[in-house]
């Protein structure tokens, strides 16, 4: 699974990285380096066609937007559901009620520093149940992830028309099995997109579910680096710099 990322990056070095045409950043979000679910963060979507004054049909618009992390599909009627939707599997995802429709036609891609994994080491705690070492999990070349996500559009009834906060614009990470170089720390990892099929995975006019599958793929062997974190990670109130920084391995449990 993915359940928490670092997400550093600044909107207008997000707007030259995936070539956004619409920044629909209001406030730029402050540098997070433990994203965890229910938390705001950043997201590149495109948005079906639209007419314009003259009638004509106008291309897809790439976009960067603020989503909330924890899906909550159209139908919800309560958005705590949210809560409990962070991750997708791949091998579900076109079939599932909660993500079949916004696979088909509302993914998203949603940039990453990396993301954390917690191993289950040989140390007890004093319940019995392992002492878990974090990992973060980045891109050797020290670029950005582009993970690979869905995004849901939450009507809020409580809400009136005129009210801005109406809509509730969520999203999930799609997850897969663990490459190999990974694999060893969790059996799950969120599924990447590459540079030459940004364009295909978000074109909402795409639909068919074996194309859009085959766009998916674990990462390549050798593109990610795995390394031990302090432990601070694994309270969400910690955040800082320091907490994406190798510590010795004499420190890391083992």
């Amino acid at each position: 699974m993915c359940g928490r990322y670092a997400s550093s990056r600044r909107p207008e070095d997000l707007v030259e990285e995936f070539e956004i045409e619409d920044n629909r950043v209001a406030e730029p979000l402050a540098p997070d380096y433990n994203v965890a679910p229910t938390k705001e963060v950043y997201a590149v979507v495109e948005r079906p066609p639209r007419a314009d004054e003259s009638g004509e049909e106008q291309p897809p618009e790439r976009q960067l937007r603020v989503l909330r992390w924890g899906l909550v599909p159209s139908w919800a009627k309560d958005p705590a559901i949210g809560n409990r939707m962070i991750n997708a599997r791949m091998e579900t995802v076109a079939e599932k009620p909660a993500y079949k429709r916004a696979f088909a036609k509302r993914r998203c891609l949603l940039p990453a520093d990396g993301y954390f994994e917690w191993y289950p080491t040989q140390q007890l705690t004093k319940s019995g149940k392992p002492r878990k070492q974090p990992f973060f999990i980045r891109p050797a070349d020290g670029g950005v992830l582009a993970m690979a996500g869905l995004y849901e559009i939450w009507r809020d009834p409580t809400r009136d028309d005129d009210d801005p906060e109406r809509f509730r614009w969520t999203c999930t990470v799609l997850t897969t099995e663990a490459e190999d170089a990974v694999g060893h720390i969790h059996d799950r990892m969120p599924l990447l997109v590459e540079r030459d099929r940004w364009q295909q995975w978000l074109d909402p006019t795409v639909a068919d579910r074996d194309d859009l599958l085959g766009l998916l793929v674990p990462a390549a062997p050798g593109r990610l680096e795995a390394f031990p974190v302090s432990t601070a990670v694994s309270n969400v109130r910690n955040n800082g710099p320091e907490l994406v920084e190798p510590i010795p391995a004499e420190e890391a449990l083992s």
